[in-house]
């Protein structure tokens, strides 16, 4: 099957699509790709067939589409479908909700020096992005990927592009806020803290006055519990803000405060003995629970803890 006759009947289906004749539809992009010699028209009927997978719901499908459309792209070498590629692999693994894998093929996307049909699915790139750090629960990268995605939508006059953006910034609330709810329900006072933690940290980056209040609130959670760690996260955030009004009084205050934090709590390497409080600092926690810097892991030429020589299998970032 030639390059005309793929594009005829890629639009055949997409005309059957459109009128609600999926299965039909699905059946015309089928025997598409089983017979076109097109790589052109092969990527774009596995876009088809992606898309129409997604809205049905068979996202293991979108995957394998989305898999076989990569390969499609690799060959054909060109920047530009290997950007739209990789968006609908994110895609299809934020929607089984491997938000990981959406967040490093979402890294690949906009790493990739393609024309300026990349550039506009940059800020696709970004929603899906958001929508995986709101998945993993860490607001402020969601947060900060649908401002970006925002922007895009904005500079392209993509309405719907905005229109999605805007009820994704929407579910980073209702997810805070159901949370402090059933926190409250259940007088879960640590869930109560992190969730004004991440509303603070929220509030933080936008300049919002209700940031400290939030803070101030975690703290008094913090203290009431003994949480000490939830309480270095307090000082930390507070002294982020002091330093950014220029309030000199109460940064002081709030970088001794954190010290002393970090003091009580006894947080050393135990390997190199310094303090792993400084926030540029890599940590990494061993199942058994020791800590120690990353670097102090990484030049230490043992596959046990150094500290109890107890196995260490999957180690956790901290």
């Amino acid at each position: 099957m030639g390059q005309d006759q793929t594009k005829q009947q890629i639009e055949k289906g997409l005309r059957l699509y459109q009128s609600n004749q999926t299965d039909k539809a699905l059946h015309v992009w089928t025997k598409v790709l089983e017979k076109t010699s097109d790589p052109g028209g092969k990527f774009r009927v596995l876009g088809c067939l992606i898309t129409a997978h997604s809205e049905m719901g068979k996202y293991k499908d979108m995957l394998k589409y989305a898999l076989d459309q990569i390969d499609t792209a690799r060959e054909m070498e060109d920047p530009d479908y290997l950007t739209e590629g990789y968006l609908n692999l994110a895609r299809s693994n934020e929607k089984l909700c491997d938000f990981q894998k959406t967040v490093s093929y979402c890294k690949t996307c906009l790493n990739m020096q393609g024309t300026t049909v990349s550039l506009q699915l940059n800020g696709q790139v970004c929603l899906s992005m958001g929508n995986a750090f709101l998945g993993l629960s860490v607001f402020q990268k969601a947060l900060e990927s649908y401002e970006k995605a925002l922007r895009y939508a904005h500079n392209n006059d993509d309405k719907m592009l905005e229109c999605r953006v805007c009820c994704s910034l929407g579910n980073i609330y209702v997810q805070l806020k159901e949370s402090m709810k059933i926190a409250l329900q259940h007088g879960d006072r640590p869930l109560q803290a992190l969730c004004l933690l991440n509303f603070a940290d929220i509030h933080r980056s936008r300049h919002d006055v209700d940031a400290l209040d939030s803070l101030q609130r975690a703290q008094e959670l913090a203290d009431g519990m003994g949480n000490k760690l939830c309480t270095l996260k307090v000082h930390c955030l507070s002294e982020g803000i002091y330093r950014s009004r220029g309030q000199q009084e109460e940064l002081r205050e709030q970088v001794v405060k954190f010290l002393q934090c970090v003091e009580e709590l006894e947080l050393y390497c135990g390997m190199c003995g310094e303090s792993i409080g400084d926030r540029d600092q890599k940590l990494q926690a061993l199942p058994c629970s020791h800590i120690f810097h990353l670097k102090c892991l990484q030049t230490n030429g043992t596959k046990g803890c150094p500290k109890c020589f107890k196995s260490s299998m999957k180690p956790a970032f901290v």
